[in-house]
Parts: C-alpha cells; structure tokens; sequence
C-alpha cells in the first residue's frame, strides 16, 4: 500500500474547545488546520463547543429573564444554541474556503447523538449513537465531505433537544471516534498538552508526551481540566487522544497522547496475596516526620510494597503483604521502643485486600455506604477502606473474602459501564 493510500484510510474526530473558537481569526485558525489536514487525504469530523463563554452567557441570560422556574427542556433548547451557532459558522468558513462540509443539526431526522430524557444531563443511547453515526456521519466522510457536529447536544428519541452536561463535547467526540473506528481524538485545547502539574500553582511543569489512562483517571480526580473526565467513560482503548494548543494552528503539532482505557464495567479485584495491618500507636505521630521518614525507610529497605497506610494524631496502620520478613517486623518494633513519642506495635494478620475500580466512584455520592452497607449486613467486619482515584481499597477478614467480593459485585451493579445505559 502506498503512502498515499494509507493517508486516505486515516480518520480523525476533531474537537474544538471554546477559546479555540473565542473569536474569527481563531476560528480561521481552526479552519485552516482541518484544511491543512484534509489535504493529506484524512477523514475528517469536527465537533465543536460554543464559542467562548457564550455557554454560561445563555445560561446567565435565561435565568435572569425566566428566573429559577425554566423548564429544564427550555433551558435545553435555550443553551444548545451555543453550539448549534459555532458549528454554522465554522461549516460555513470551510465551505468559503471551497472545501466540501455538512453541517449536522439536531433538528435534523438524521441527527446522530440520542439520548435519554434527562435534560441538562443526558446520558448517550450508544447503540442508537453507533447506528446513526455509521448511517449519515460514515458516508460523508468516505465522499471526502467534513462533518461538522455541535458537541453537548443531544436529543431523544421522540425529538426532544438534550444537552450532555459539562464537558459534553468531548463525549460528543469519544463517542463519534468509537463508532468510527477513527484513529485518534485530536482535543483542541488553550494549554500545550497535560503537564506534570498545574501552571497556576507550580511555576515550571513540563508537559508529558504520554500518558495512560489508569495513571491520567488520577490526575482527573484531582481537578485537572484538560479532559472531562465524564469523556473518559467512552473513551475505547482502541482510539488513542491527543491533546494540543490551538495556537499551533497544525492538528499533527506535539501534545500529550493518552493511551488504554479506564475499564468498561466496575472492577472488584482482589490482591492475590494475603495481607496485614501493622498498627503503631503513640503520641503525636502525625507531627513527627523523623518517626515517619524511619518506618518508610525501613520498609523500602525490606522492598515491601505499601498497600494502604492511614495515619492520625496518635496511630499509623500500615497494610502491607503478610509474607513480608519478620525481620521487618523487628526493625518497626525496634523503632517504636526508641522513640518516645511511639508506644506500641500491632499486628492484624490474615487480611483480604480488595480493590473495586469504577470510573467517578469518589462524584458517586454514597458509594462508600453502599459497599461497607453490604458487608455489615453480613456481619463482615471492615479493617480499612480508602478512596483514591476513582477506586474504593478496602480490608477485610480472609476467611470472609469470597463472600465480600460477591456482596460488593451485587452491591455496585446499578453503576454501569456506558454501553449498559
């Protein structure tokens, strides 16, 4: 196959945040990059935000004319325009540019993203999304058209426009990319990439080349704003997505790729060794570094992994594998009889430790409750439960865990992977 040929098989979703799109000239320079682009032979579709802050104008606007009573269906409709404009304009300044490219609207029959009723926060029908993305966005692409899709926007099945909720572009480009087997999601944003930490609190970040999902779901957790994480649900490890600054004006500028996929459905994983609790207990821990530093050290020195630690003013628990050294044992307890501020070491064994994964768990209000809810109503004992980017860690007795990870499975069925809504 020849080169050329290879570049007429690549397809690429587009997707244009707001300040991309804040003003003409960065509209034109959007424009260009799609050109440039499509000048390569690549398939392309573009879906695009409202431009600016012309989202929370609309909504601004509305409220203050209707006040709090609006209609969730009005405010629907009222806000979509956002999108439904920016995605005219930028079809049009292609067309101006003689390039072949459709506007879709949802007050089109042949709308592609449907949705459930839930205004203001709609949830995609993904069997209904691929059948109609592979029926209108498909072919028009294969006759070389570029497809213009507003992101956010939804609508039932009965018509009705929806709109996905925040960050509901870049599900609007997740899910056109899935049901096009495209090859990459380019997200064009206002920053380089994803960076190793935010600019606004340290001065010099570098940006990372690549990141994958299990390591990026941690950094959504914390805040970070390059990517909804909503958007990473649909995200399918097939159709990698790369991050770029519109002011680069080039779609194959340098960014951050993201790799791999968060899983599809909620993980409950057992660690497949047995594991125990070694609790140490004093006065004012929490305010002695020196005592820290030591323990951690003399657990690096022994290479045991720290499956969870918890710490307060006065005791630190340690879960750590049980087929650790007994030295290591020895050298914690050596630590606590030399130092005044610790008293006392011991030691829980024979612990299951059990890790259930679900992207959004930690936005999920409850969850903790409806995990250790199941097992108390088994009388299962908990020795420890942590949250951490986007997963529930949590001990229990050995003898218990089989019965723990069926209750858990049962407990957390109604958090459902996408395509199960």
């Amino acid at each position: 196959m020849s080169v050329n040929e290879e570049r007429s098989n690549r397809c690429l979703v587009i997707k244009f945040g707001g300040s991309s799109l804040a003003e003409g000239p960065s509209i034109l320079r959007a424009v260009r990059s799609v050109i440039e682009e499509r000048n390569r032979g690549t398939r392309i579709a573009v879906v695009v935000s409202a431009m600016g802050k012309t989202t929370d104008h609309l909504i601004s606007t509305a409220k203050q004319a209707c006040g709090s009573n609006i209609p969730p269906d009005e405010l629907d409709g009222i806000i979509a325009m956002g999108e439904r404009t920016s995605a005219r304009i930028f079809a049009a300044a292609l067309r101006a540019k003689g390039e072949k490219s459709v506007y879709l609207d949802p007050s089109n029959p042949n709308w592609p993203i449907i949705t459930d009723d839930l205004f203001n926060n709609a949830k995609p029908i993904l069997p209904l999304c691929e059948k109609m993305i592979k029926k209108v966005v498909q072919p028009l692409l294969t006759d070389g058209v570029i497809v213009v899709v507003p992101g956010f926007i939804g609508k039932t099945e009965k018509g009705a426009i929806t709109t996905l909720g925040r960050g509901g572009s870049d599900v609007t480009a997740m899910i056109l990319a899935w049901a096009l087997s495209a090859d990459q999601v380019v997200l064009v944003t206002d920053v380089d990439g994803i960076m190793s930490a935010d600019p606004k609190v340290i001065e010099k970040p570098r940006m990372l080349k690549e990141i994958d999902m299990d390591v990026l779901i941690g950094l959504a957790d914390s805040g970070s704003k390059f990517i909804h994480k909503k958007a990473l649900r649909y995200k399918r490890t097939t159709v990698d997505v790369k991050v770029i600054n519109n002011a680069a004006g080039d779609l194959r500028s340098e960014g951050t790729i993201i790799r791999g996929s968060f899983p599809e459905s909620i993980i409950v994983e057992p660690y497949p060794e047995i594991a125990m609790a070694v609790t140490i207990v004093g006065r004012a821990i929490s305010e002695s570094p020196k005592t820290l530093q030591d323990i951690l050290q003399q657990i690096k020195r022994f290479n045991v992994p720290i499956l969870g630690m918890s710490i307060n003013h006065n005791s630190l628990i340690l879960y750590l594998p049980m087929n650790s050294s007994s030295e290591l044992l020895e050298a914690l307890h050596s630590i606590v009889i030399a130092d005044e501020r610790t008293i006392a070491l011991a030691v829980k064994q024979n612990l299951a430790f059990i890790n259930v994964k679900g992207l959004g768990f930690e936005e999920t209000p409850g969850i903790v409750n409806v995990i250790s809810g199941a097992l108390s109503s088994a009388n299962i004992n908990i020795y420890g439960i942590f949250t951490i980017t986007s997963s529930v860690l949590l001990f229990v007795d050995l003898k218990d865990k089989e019965m723990a990870i069926q209750l858990i499975k049962d407990s957390v069925k109604k958090y459902r992977s996408p395509e199960d809504e």
